[in-house]
């Protein structure tokens, strides 16, 4: 199973992540947070990490 995980030091709070995948991850504090790594398929985890402005999401295989 992969590792997913936001690095908030970096994270915005743009909310894009949470818009496209609200199952896998959820804003805490102003920054986004995994709740759920299993929310979504990994395929779409990761086409979500490469859509962050700021690469704040880490896909660790």
């Amino acid at each position: 199973m992969a590792k997913v995980w936001v690095d908030e030091a970096s994270c915005i709070g743009c909310e894009a992540c949470v818009d496209e995948l609200p199952d896998v991850f959820q804003m805490k504090d102003g920054k986004a947070t995994v709740v759920n790594p299993e929310g979504a398929s990994l395929d779409e985890i990761k086409e979500v990490a490469e859509a962050c402005p700021t690469e704040s999401i880490k896909v660790e295989e």
